[in-house]
């Protein structure tokens, strides 16, 4: 992992987050076979980067992968293509968090993932 300078902890529910990044980064790591991650912090905002070597997703289906259930992949096979939740389960906690999750096709190829975490947050139930 590259770090941009000092982070300092962040206030999080742990096992939460824990499964947030476990669910970005092992679709990165599935979908793109290698993840390049970078954390920086700006004006009491922390940023995960999660850059994923793969293919990218068609800009129009973007926002749509957050749904329940949404998998592009066209396989039925749960070992070959999940069931379509992991990225509607990260967002809702990263917006528990008081941040947010976004999703970018990255200019040399791949996807993009941002977490973005306020410094200041008031979790939300989970």
């Amino acid at each position: 992992m590259q770090v941009a300078g000092q982070v300092a902890p962040l206030t999080v529910k742990p096992l939460a987050m824990k499964r947030c990044l476990a669910n970005l980064l092992e679709n990165a790591v599935f979908y793109g076979q290698r993840a390049r991650v970078t954390l920086e912090e700006q004006a009491g905002v922390v940023r995960l980067h999660i850059h994923a070597s793969g293919p990218g997703i068609p800009k129009d289906q973007l926002g749509r992968v957050f749904s329940p259930f949404v998998r592009l992949e066209v396989s039925r096979s749960r070992h070959t293509g999940g069931s379509g939740l992991g990225l509607g389960i990260a967002r809702h906690i990263a917006r528990a968090h008081g941040g947010d999750i976004t999703l970018t096709n990255h200019p040399a190829g791949g996807l993009l993932a941002t977490l973005t975490l306020p410094r200041q947050s008031s979790v939300t139930d989970l």
